[in-house]
């Protein structure tokens, strides 16, 4: 998934999106309303989480009513110190869709991440991709070909979901950072060549026929031939 973080705590933030970085999500953060508000508007997300009380002179409530005027339905997350009964009803009723208080287990604000995107799209979300005998289970997190488990780091996993969700295209480079390094330039290392050895390694060398195909001077395609 691809998240917006809205928080300007600095351990706040960097603990939510270390952790969703941890499990494979893309993740842009801004720490002041403003720029929230500016992402949230300007580029698509999955979801967003979204603190209360923010700096720059918009606060959480404000970028909810913003989005929800101009007819924005991405699923909103609250987070906030702000525990009491009203300050939730407020939250919810300003278009919120779910209100966790701080602190909180980050367990428990994957799952809550998940069940919003999941009613989002109707209940009726991916939970399983698959290209020939290779499947990957999104909500355990886990990938297997021809029945056999394949542990994969979470780059490597991110990797290979935008392959599967693209399966049979070509995807390039630029498509790659941008989607799963999160690189908006390209910073001219062979970091994707370098994953791309790893995860052949992993779902190819031993199993036939081989999915992950280098196109030469284009990109990378995933499928059989």
């Amino acid at each position: 998934m691809k998240i917006l973080l809205v928080e300007d705590t600095e351990g706040v933030a960097q603990f939510v999106r270390n952790g969703l970085l941890e499990n494979g999500h893309v993740v842009d953060h801004a720490d002041n309303g403003r720029d929230g508000l500016f992402l949230a508007s300007s580029a698509r997300y999955d979801a967003i989480i979204l603190d209360r009380m923010l700096p720059g002179g918009i606060d959480g409530l404000a970028i909810i009513e913003s989005l929800r005027k101009t007819g924005n339905k991405t699923p909103i997350l609250i987070l906030s110190a702000l525990g009491e009964i009203d300050e939730k009803i407020k939250g919810l009723r300003a278009g919120g869709d779910d209100y966790l208080t701080k602190p909180f287990a980050f367990g428990e604000l994957l799952a809550r991440l998940d069940a919003l995107v999941r009613r989002a799209q109707g209940g009726d979300t991916e939970t399983t991709l698959a290209v020939a005998d290779l499947k990957m289970d999104l909500l355990a997190h886990k990938v297997a070909r021809a029945g056999q488990a394949i542990p994969l780091k979470p780059r490597e996993f991110a990797l290979l979901e935008f392959l599967l969700r693209h399966a049979g295209q070509v995807v390039t480079r630029t498509m790659l950072l941008e989607n799963v390094w999160e690189y908006h330039f390209d910073p001219q290392t062979n970091v994707i060549d370098v994953h791309m050895s790893k995860l052949r390694q992993k779902i190819d060398v031993q199993f036939e026929p081989p999915l992950l195909h280098t196109i030469r001077g284009v990109g990378y395609r995933l499928g059989l031939e």
